[in-house]
């Protein structure tokens, strides 16, 4: 086994002006004050890792030292679930969880334990296979804000609303990265409180951060020498570090400037933000008991696609309309939108492929993991029936497909017109015009929900939408379209000093005699 680096006394660390002993005793006993000096209620965020770990042991051993009947006002331990986190980590998180809930109430500490998860509408697969969302990348991370951000946001959010006010206590340290000391830095000059930080997202909120100054050193020397309280031995979270080459942990996000996950962190296996998972692949690759995450892995990989130059390109699985039907272009080339129907249909596939496979050949207990669940396949059945017209309603059927089970609940809506048989003849009768297919199915089902209206309100304007947004022949004509009305519009620009993006509404193409008579 690799054993923990020991470093020459040189090297930084925050323990050498006092020493270890003494610099942990006064850490201790300036939460104690903190903790004492008004009714404000706690936030404590947990994410599993060393960071993190370190910080709620601080905490815990703090709340020892207060009288009991001091102990007036509460400490909520958070740790949100992105749904799609390391399942090695996701367990370890679960069941740390348990347990310190276990423990608090057994000591009589005011100190209870959280895990909160995506909104099944904003989850990750919802997203990716219920909307269409291409899998995150640097120009378009929409995962950090519905995953992490918007679940610790909700509950902070309603601990401000119950007491006025509230304190977060974060694991974050100066040490991780520049961009981190910066912003940490940023709003330390806007203290109004002592060791308290305003919260830049959260109106009526502070952070506090007891470890800023530490480094990453110094967290696993504190947490070498000092038992965890909860029963969770930290040589054991050394070991899953050392498992997975990693050196960092996905921290508790609440704002948008936290580093993403991935690379050498704990974080979200299927995470696109970086070439490459380096924890799981080292992970599989130190232990062979864990070979039965390799799926994950491949799906992972299959999520981040690129050509043979190696840059992502994914355009052959996406619509090249925006998702409302707009068109863009780009350095005289359209810019694509949502993936397309078949392509969603397959990444549903191989996350319940990958499911199967991990449920049949990995550890105790995995044979009730879910990487999907229910209520996300229950929007994303929604999404693609109601809102994306798809009327075949295939979800159900690639469920018993790959699972060998039905899929639990019944016809989504019972007044359907049309079922899979009358769209398979509505396929065949179009061949292979999908875009003629899917106009006609599009109309046929904005037809039906309405028909049931007393009054057909909006009806119109849904089907014009439609026509407009169906109104190509194919992706070329649809690109020579944009492009002539870019070439329009800038010549209105450098006429009339009009500013503004190159987006365009869907409209049906200019026809070549009116054009030219134009």
């Amino acid at each position: 086994m690799t054993q923990l680096k020991i470093y020459p006394s040189e090297r930084p660390t925050a323990f050498k002006p006092l020493g270890f002993g003494p610099t942990i005793a006064g850490l201790v006993e300036e939460i104690v004050e903190l903790y004492r000096a008004d009714s404000i209620p706690w936030v404590v965020g947990y994410s599993g890792g060393k960071d993190s770990t370190a910080t709620l042991q601080l905490v815990w051993a703090a709340l020892t030292q207060v009288p009991p009947t001091e102990r007036t006002k509460p400490v909520y331990v958070i740790s949100t679930d992105t749904l799609v986190e390391n399942p090695i980590v996701a367990a370890w998180v679960g069941r740390s969880l348990d347990r310190m809930g276990e423990a608090a109430a057994a000591a009589g500490l005011p100190l209870t334990s959280h895990r909160l998860t995506p909104d099944p509408s904003e989850s990750f697969w919802t997203t990716l296979i219920g909307r269409g969302y291409p899998a995150p990348r640097a120009k378009f991370r929409w995962c950090t804000d519905r995953l992490k951000i918007n679940p610790s946001n909700r509950f902070i959010n309603r601990v401000v609303k119950a007491s006025g006010e509230a304190i977060v206590v974060l694991g974050t340290r100066k040490a991780e990265s520049h961009a981190r000391s910066k912003a940490m830095e940023r709003y330390e000059s806007k203290r109004v409180r002592d060791k308290l930080s305003p919260n830049g997202k959260l109106p009526n909120s502070y952070v506090y951060s007891p470890i800023e100054a530490w480094t990453n050193d110094d967290v696993w020397t504190f947490l070498m020498q000092r038992k965890n309280p909860w029963g969770f031995p930290n040589k054991d979270l050394l070991t899953m570090y050392q498992g997975a080459s990693a050196d960092g942990e996905c921290p508790l996000v609440i704002d948008a400037t936290t580093p993403s996950c991935g690379d050498s962190r704990f974080g979200c296996w299927v995470c696109t933000m970086v070439e490459q998972d380096k924890s799981m692949t080292a992970m599989i690759q130190n232990d062979v008991e864990k070979e039965w995450m390799l799926p994950l892995l491949q799906l992972r990989n299959e999520l981040d696609v690129r050509g043979e130059n190696g840059k992502r390109n994914d355009k052959h699985l996406r619509d090249f309309r925006k998702m409302n039907g707009s068109l863009q272009v780009f350095n005289d080339d359209i810019v694509h939108g949502p993936y397309a129907q078949s392509a969603r249909e397959t990444w549903l596939r191989r996350v319940l492929e990958a499911q199967r496979h991990i449920r049949l050949n990995g550890p105790e207990h995995s044979d009730t993991i879910e990487l999907i669940t229910l209520p996300e396949l229950r929007e994303i059945r929604r999404l693609w029936v109601v809102e994306k017209h798809e009327i075949e309603d295939s979800l159900p059927g690639i469920y018993e497909e790959v699972l060998g089970v039905p899929f639990p609940d019944g016809r989504l809506d019972d007044g359907a017109a049309f079922g899979r048989e009358e769209v398979d003849v509505l396929r065949e009768l179009c061949g292979d015009d999908v875009l003629h297919f899917e106009l006609t199915r599009e109309l046929l089902d904005l037809e039906r929900q309405h028909s049931s209206m007393a009054r057909r309100a909006g009806l119109f304007k849904a089907l014009e939408h439609s026509l407009r947004r169906g109104s190509y022949e194919n992706k070329a004509e649809a690109q020579a379209t944009a492009l002539r009305r870019r070439d329009l519009i800038e010549g209105l620009r450098d006429d009339d000093g009009i500013d503004g993006a190159l987006s365009f509404a869907p409209e049906p193409p200019l026809d070549p005699a009116a054009e030219q008579s134009a």
